[in-house]
């Protein structure tokens, strides 16, 4: 990760972060593009298609913990991602990465403590697929994005900020009812971070063309000592639920 340390020490300037900084802190989400060097993003779309074709399964789910919000794609999970890849978990793990998410989030990001939980590859490839509105149940997300349609056919983010999340009673129109939704529109080689416990945030569905992105997930502090149910998570994982 030698490209990673020195982009990070070299070319991310202080106003670059702080800029995200305050996006992130008003909407709960901002795009950190200048994360990582071009040749890193440019390792990892090479690499990803391959992944999706040798170990993609196709989900197609409604969930009840979100309001019976939709779930329509390819997935590939940490545990193929881990035996395939060669740069992914390096990447996620590595000491830069974390560094600049703390500075724009303001507060330590820490890599998730349920190993399954840390990365997954989501591929919308059908007119119509989707990713519903949902939360996360860690407080951090960093999306890597691989490749996005334009606009216009859909597969940008739209997300309703300071929204909290309980899986016995979602109440999802209720949240976009009493608060804005802000839409994020995205381009191959984007990067963005989002708090994704207290951001309900969805995919518009895709008309044409494909979405593929890589979800690396990261915890904060509080959430090392908090227990976690991950039966939302399993439906895209193909693990057992536990709590830890």
């Amino acid at each position: 990760m030698n490209d990673l340390t020195r982009h990070a020490d070299n070319d991310i300037s202080a106003a670059a972060v702080e800029t995200a900084r305050r996006q992130y802190s008003y909407l709960g989400h901002a795009k950190i593009s200048f994360l990582a060097p071009p040749s890193v993003k440019e390792a990892i779309a090479a690499e990803v298609p391959s992944l999706v074709r040798s170990a993609g399964v196709r989900r197609d789910l409604d969930i009840a913990e979100t309001d019976y919000s939709p779930r329509r794609m390819r997935n590939v999970g940490q545990s193929d991602i881990e035996a395939l890849s060669t740069i992914i978990p390096q990447v996620y793990l590595a000491e830069p990465v974390l560094r600049v998410m703390s500075a724009v989030s303001s507060e330590p990001v820490h890599p998730c403590p349920w190993e399954p939980e840390r990365y997954v590859i989501t591929h919308l490839e059908k007119d119509g697929d989707t990713h519903g509105w949902h939360w996360d149940d860690y407080t951090f997300a960093l999306v890597w994005v691989v490749d996005v349609p334009p606009s216009e056919d859909g597969g940008f983010v739209q997300c309703v900020p300071g929204t909290g999340w309980s899986k016995n009673r979602p109440e999802v129109n209720r949240q976009m009812l009493s608060r804005p939704i802000y839409s994020l529109e995205l381009f191959p080689g984007d990067l963005y971070l989002m708090k994704t416990n207290t951001t309900m945030h969805r995919v518009y569905p895709v008309r044409h063309g494909h979405r593929t992105i890589i979800n690396m997930s990261y915890a904060s502090t509080a959430d090392l000592s908090v227990k976690v149910n991950h039966n939302t998570m399993t439906y895209f994982r193909g693990v057992t639920a536990d709590v830890s």
